[in-house]
């Protein structure tokens, strides 16, 4: 089992199905995203910013894998 794979398996597990399904970032976190994104793009992105960007990525991997595994759960 891969490491990450433990916690996706826990968020699946412990949150309620549907809430989990309905999750999305605030408008405020898609804008901050959106424009991160834009700066990457732009090469105009700072080292801390390129580490926000990659730890929501990260995190939003996590989720869509945990929406997936309690999916297919009874």
């Amino acid at each position: 089992m891969k490491p990450y794979q433990e916690l996706i398996d826990f968020i699946a597990e412990t949150t309620d199905r549907e809430r989990l399904a309905k999750f999305r970032p605030s408008k405020a976190a898609q804008a901050r995203v959106e424009a991160l994104v834009d700066k990457l793009k732009e090469g105009t992105i700072r080292k801390s910013e390129r580490t926000e960007l990659d730890m929501f990525l990260s995190l939003e991997h996590v989720m869509r894998m945990a929406k997936a595994s309690s999916m297919t759960r009874n």
